[in-house]
């Protein structure tokens, strides 16, 4: 979404154009999928981690700007709110010990990133949502100063119609109207990637769509909002709200959200493509001047600008990538479901069990999104989402079960059956698979734990703004510490 863009003003000859090459580039996409032109060999996985600006105060910071230049790594870009950066994690294979090297540069980086920002007044947090963000915060000044972010905000309201109104019911209830994205960058979130092959992909993104509330329920991490306590996961809800080009009338017709669990299985990448250009009217109808087919015809690999624009602007949990390093073509799954945090020991394991049970899953004889429908997996994935690591989900052959009972007794297994497959140690596949486990047999994680120290701060006497600042300042030493959240204690 950082990409810089010079065009801020479109006309009805930009958006017929951009219908016509972006259907063009779907062709062509399709026709490199016949012709098998991917590079997929050795594939390799990738991370991104949304982080969190404060002050000395435990205050949202809006100096993002000032952040990256005093950082000044490559690896963090901007985000869309200016109390947010992002790493991006090069992409490595999965075997091995990869993932203690991994974990050992990310925390190095995240150090040096810290310590760089502390030079400008700031401190890093990695969090699901940041519990001290208040409603006044949320204007237009709040949007970094990337001229995309601007953009992107005037064509969703110009899409709408009208102001965005925010609906939330959890423990409390949220109700605010908004006539800005910015509460969108409330939501910071890990992004695993996994390059696969065109023939593989679907099987990859089915088993991630079934197992998208599970990996909620684990690892969520946002309980609390504009000082409300809410679903155990609010980005989900939030993020679903926040960007909906959408008026009351036109949800009633059944028209598509942008950000988008999707309605079906699939039998192919192109399906998640073509649906985006099939429902999706463009949001920045921007063209460059290659012609896709001719580049195909000559031998080149189309970059297929415009499609990959318009899948950006498509909000799926779990989203199609479709890129060119080097010259040559891969696919990615891109899951989005994860908040950040709380440790970067805790997004290994997250990560670990992510990797390990999509293989298992995506390789079975009798694949298991053949025997649940759809809807049950989103069901089970707003469940989650609602309920954290109490949840309870439909499982095929188990019925309705605990999430946690469901982990320790099916999914483990097959998460370090698909680790070994990829190649892990079994020293870390112990080492990462043991923390979900601990995690499920003492519930507790990052909003868990929040949630807990909260009511705990209150029952001493604390308001709520100041339970959620102390809160936050207990929180950030547990975090830089490396301990994984099952060992984080509770006030006493």
């Amino acid at each position: 979404m950082g990409e810089d863009v010079e065009q801020a003003n479109f006309t009805r000859e930009d958006r017929a154009k951009y219908r016509h090459k972006i259907r063009r580039s779907l062709d062509v996409f399709a026709a490199m999928l016949r012709e098998s032109r991917f590079e997929f060999e050795r594939p390799l996985t990738g991370m991104e981690i949304e982080l969190n600006l404060v002050d000395e105060n435990c205050d949202p910071a809006m100096r993002n700007a000032e952040v990256l230049g005093a950082i000044a790594d490559p690896d963090f870009q901007t985000e869309l709110g200016q109390f947010n950066i992002e790493i991006n994690v090069p992409p490595r294979r999965l075997a091995g010990d990869e993932n203690a090297d991994l974990e050992r540069t990310l925390r190095a980086s995240l150090n040096n990133a810290e310590k760089h920002s502390r030079t400008v007044g700031a401190h890093t947090v990695m969090i699901g949502i940041l519990p001290t963000l208040r409603r006044e915060h949320m204007t237009d000044d709040a949007l970094s100063a990337n001229p995309r972010y601007k953009l992107l905000n005037e064509q969703i309201f110009a899409a709408r119609g009208e102001d965005l109104d925010i609906r939330i019911d959890g423990v409390d209830r949220l109700a605010v109207t908004t006539d800005t994205i910015a509460p969108e960058s409330a939501c910071t979130s890990t992004q695993f990637h996994l390059q696969v092959s065109p023939a593989q992909f679907a099987a990859y993104w089915n088993a991630a769509q079934v197992i998208a509330g599970v990996q909620v329920a684990l690892g969520a991490n946002a309980p609390l909002l504009f000082g409300r306590e809410l679903w155990r996961e609010t980005r989900i809800p939030l993020f679903e709200q926040a960007t909906d080009t959408r008026s009351e009338e036109i949800r009633a017709q059944g028209v598509r959200p942008r950000v988008w669990f999707g309605e079906r299985w699939i039998t192919s990448v192109f399906d998640l493509f073509e649906e985006n250009v099939r429902y999706f009217p463009a949001l920045l109808p921007i063209c460059d001047d290659a012609d896709p087919a001719e580049m195909l015809e000559r031998g080149e690999i189309p970059q297929l600008s415009e499609l990959r624009l318009h899948n950006g602007t498509v909000y799926r949990w779990n989203r199609p990538i479709y890129d060119v390093v080097k010259g040559r073509p891969h696919l990615r799954v891109e899951n989005r479901v994860l908040p950040a945090g709380p440790t970067v020991v805790d997004t290994m394991a997250n990560a670990a069990f992510y990797y390990g049970l999509i293989r298992t899953l995506a390789e079975a004889e009798r694949p298991l999104w053949t025997q649940m429908s759809f809807s049950a997996a989103e069901e089970n994935f707003h469940t989650c989402a609602r309920h954290g690591i109490d949840a309870t989900v439909f499982w095929p052959g188990m019925g309705y079960i605990q999430v946690t009972e469901l982990v320790l007794r099916r999914l483990l297994p097959m998460a370090h059956q698909g680790l070994e497959r990829w190649g892990v140690s079994q020293g870390e596949r112990d080492r990462l698979l043991g923390i979900i486990e601990q995690r499920c047999l003492t519930h507790r994680n990052g909003a868990a734990w929040q949630v807990q120290t909260l009511h705990a701060l209150e029952a001493d006497g604390n308001d709520r703004q100041a339970a959620l600042h102390e809160m936050l300042r207990r929180y950030l030493p547990l975090m830089h510490e490396n301990l994984p959240v099952h060992e984080w204690p509770y006030p006493a």
